[in-house]
């Protein structure tokens, strides 16, 4: 593929990197002469020094020849303005946008909706030019949602409305599992799980049968969400049922994630937790802390039937009094990514039993997690996460970035090589792991087993080494 981006800060960065590694053209424009000689230093691609809002600039960079052009400069106006101006001219070119103005997000969706059939017989063009718009604060939010409704034991990926999901776990000493080897497990345990890929020492790998579980290490395990409290036990930890959860944070990202998890209850004063409260609970058990006086005031409103407190979370004479350090759960979603580091860790010591932490890089995640918070959420991973989805082509669905691995579902396509064949019989032990599989006209996912074959039309998830992702993507999906 070729792909222009323009914007050369972090997320502009890594975009090309992924992008160069897959052995695509990538063409970066940043009007910023030094940021641009340190580009160039870092990433073998066509660095270009200028406006990217001029089409005589991006026509110099290839756009006529692109695939994609991709926005995401420090300006809201510039990146939609930019995919406008190309619109125009190239329709075809798919172009992304990153947005921090939620209000541009809101509407635009509001009215891609609002007209969607108002349209009929010729093609109808995205709104200001934009096949994608990506608002940070949402994909964020989207990924806390997922952590707490699976119970914030690690993070946690979901595909589509599967029962099936990928959980990194940790094996705790003591765990049964300590010293025994992936091929042996089957006779620890009547459930039916896959592990996708493990963590040692920092460094994630494909596993294969030979490789030994050791106390300490971390697991990403594909199972069904019922069977997660049996094999965390095996891991050596329970699932704690989250009653108790505070909020701290009732900025965008919080707000947002409080509207999707806490559901009011008509007719009482009670709420619950979607997914994993059994039973209705009073007000006190949710609790929303913002030192920002227009904030809190405003979730007040908002949410009437939680707790919710214009104070300092860090104050633990305040902390004690409201019975904090007994919640199940505290989510520190300020934009002070630094302080939810530190305040999640804080308020375990305190006695908090887990805890999830909006960070600002995976980087971050690391130091997060070696300070003892559960979960961490990487803002600008997700949102890299998020466009590479969408430069993956109509054939590849989803993609996830896991240290040096990539998970990716794509379409097994007449043309695939892989196309009338069983898993054992193309496996590449340490390249990749089909993880799951969907027939054509079936619901749900499948764990995929060795004697799984594969057709055109199977829908599958893979787990790949990240170098080698795109080729082995176009092996499966038979086409780029």
């Amino acid at each position: 593929m070729n792909i222009v981006i323009v914007g050369g800060g972090f997320t502009g960065i890594q975009l090309a990197k992924l992008l160069v590694n897959e052995k695509n053209t990538v063409s970066l424009i940043e009007n910023d002469e030094d940021v641009a000689r340190h580009i160039g230093n870092q990433v073998d691609c066509n660095v270009v020094v200028n406006d990217g809002n001029n089409l005589d600039v991006l026509e110099d960079a290839g756009i006529a020849k692109a695939d994609a052009l991709v926005c995401v400069t420090s300006s809201d106006e510039v990146n939609m303005i930019t995919c406008s101006l190309v619109d125009a001219v190239y329709p075809d070119v798919l172009k992304i946008a990153r947005v921090r103005n939620y209000a541009y997000y809101v509407n635009t969706a509001t009215a891609e909706k609002k007209h969607a059939n108002e349209f009929s017989g010729g093609r109808r063009r995205p709104l200001y030019g934009i096949n994608y718009m990506i608002h940070p604060d949402v994909e964020a939010a989207e990924a806390i949602i997922r952590a707490v409704e699976n119970g914030a034991v690690g993070n946690v990926l979901t595909f589509d409305d599967s029962e099936l999901q990928l959980v990194r776990i940790n094996v705790e000493r003591g765990s049964k599992l300590c010293g025994v080897a992936l091929k042996n497990i089957r006779m620890m345990t009547d459930v039916s799980f896959l592990v996708a890929y493990v963590e040692i020492d920092g460094k994630t790998s494909l596993p294969s049968g030979d490789t030994v579980i050791t106390e300490d290490c971390t697991l990403g395990v594909l199972l069904k969400k019922s069977d997660m409290p049996e094999v965390s036990e095996l891991c050596g930890s329970k699932k704690r049922e989250l009653r108790k959860v505070a909020l701290i944070g009732a900025g965008r990202i919080g707000t947002t994630v409080a509207e999707k998890i806490f559901t009011p209850q008509k007719e009482s004063s009670f709420f619950k937790i979607k997914n994993f409260f059994v039973s209705k609970h009073s007000a006190s058990d949710f609790v929303i802390i913002d030192k920002n006086k227009d904030l809190s005031d405003a979730a007040s409103k908002q949410f009437p039937e939680a707790r919710v407190f214009h104070a300092d979370a860090s104050d633990e004479i305040f902390l004690r009094e409201e019975g904090i350090p007994d919640f199940d759960l505290v989510i520190c979603a300020t934009h002070n990514h630094e302080l939810n580091m530190v305040l999640a860790a804080y308020l375990e010591g305190l006695g908090v039993k887990q805890s999830i932490s909006l960070v600002t890089s995976s980087e971050f995640g690391l130091i997060a997690e070696k300070l003892g918070v559960d979960v961490s959420v990487p803002l600008r991973d997700t949102v890299v996460d998020s466009i590479m989805s969408h430069l993956r082509g109509k054939a590849v669905k989803e993609i996830h970035t896991i240290s040096e691995l990539e998970i990716a579902e794509c379409e097994i396509s007449p043309e695939s090589k892989m196309a009338g064949k069983m898993l054992k019989d193309i496996a590449d032990p340490g390249k990749f792991l089909v993880l799951l599989i969907k027939k054509p006209g079936k619901e749900n996912y499948q764990i995929a087993g060795g004697n799984t074959q594969l057709n055109p039309g199977d829908h599958i998830v893979l787990i790949s080494q990240g170098e080698d992702s795109k080729k082995i993507l176009v092996s499966f999906a038979g086409k780029e």
